[in-house]
C-alpha cells in the first residue's frame, strides 16, 4: 500500500520493553518477530512514536488505535488553538503571524486529517477501509483512494499468502512440542 518493499512495522504497546503490555500484545509481538513476512519488525512502539514516524506502519487493535487517533486529533486541535491565541496577543506576534502565514498554511495542509483518512482492517476476506465518521467529502475521497490502492496492489491476496507462510512456520514448533509430549508419555 505504501509502495515500500520492506516497510518498518511496530506494534503499539504501553512500552517498548518486551515484558510490558497485555499478554495478547506480547504474543502478537512474538509472532511478528518470528515471522518471515516481507517487513522489518521494529518491535513495540509507544503512542508518541506514531507522530514521530518511528516506523512506517503501526499495528494495533481497533479499540487502542481509535483512542490513539482521537488523542492525536485532539492534541493537534488544542495546539492549533493555543498557537492562534499566542499569535494574536501582541502587535509583534501579529506581524510575525502575517509574515509566516505561508508556512502556517503549508503546516495546516500537511496535518490535514482528511488527507490521511482511512483505517485499514486486516484479517478479512475482502477490503474494508474505515473512514473517520466526522470527515467531509475530501476525507471520504481519500479513504476511497486508500481502498483503490489496496485493490490495485492486490493487498488482500498478499496478506493471505503471507499469513499462510507465517502459519506454516508457526505450526512447526507446535508439532515439535506435540512430539515431545508424546515421547514423555
Amino acid at each position: 500500500l505504501l509502495g515500500l518493499e520492506k516497510p518498518t512495522v511496530g506494534l503499539l504497546n504501553v512500552g517498548v520493553e518486551e515484558i510490558k503490555g497485555q499478554e495478547q500484545v506480547k504474543e502478537a509481538g512474538r509472532i511478528l518477530r518470528d515471522s518471515k513476512l516481507p517487513m522489518e519488525y521494529a518491535g513495540f512502539v509507544e503512542g508518541d512514536d506514531i507522530g514521530k514516524g518511528t516506523v512506517d506502519v503501526v499495528v494495533t487493535e481497533g479499540f487502542t488505535g481509535n483512542i490513539a487517533l482521537k488523542a492525536a486529533e485532539g492534541t493537534a486541535k488544542q495546539l492549533s488553538t493555543y498557537l492562534r491565541l499566542c499569535l494574536q496577543r501582541t502587535l509583534m506576534s501579529r506581524i510575525g503571524a502575517f509574515l509566516a502565514q505561508g508556512a502556517f498554511r503549508a503546516l495546516k495542509d500537511r496535518m490535514d486529517p482528511r488527507k490521511h483518512n482511512g483505517g485499514v482492517f486486516l484479517g478479512l476476506n475482502g477490503v474494508v477501509v474505515k473512514s473517520h465518521g466526522g470527515t467531509d467529502a475530501l476525507g471520504f475521497a481519500t479513504a476511497i483512494d486508500v481502498t483503490l490502492e489496496i485493490v490495485r496492489n492486490d493487498l488482500t491476496n498478499k496478506i493471505k499468502t503471507d499469513v499462510e507462510i507465517m502459519t506454516g512456520l508457526l505450526k512447526q514448533p507446535e508439532i515439535a512440542q506435540d512430539k515431545q509430549a508424546e515421547a514423555s508419555l
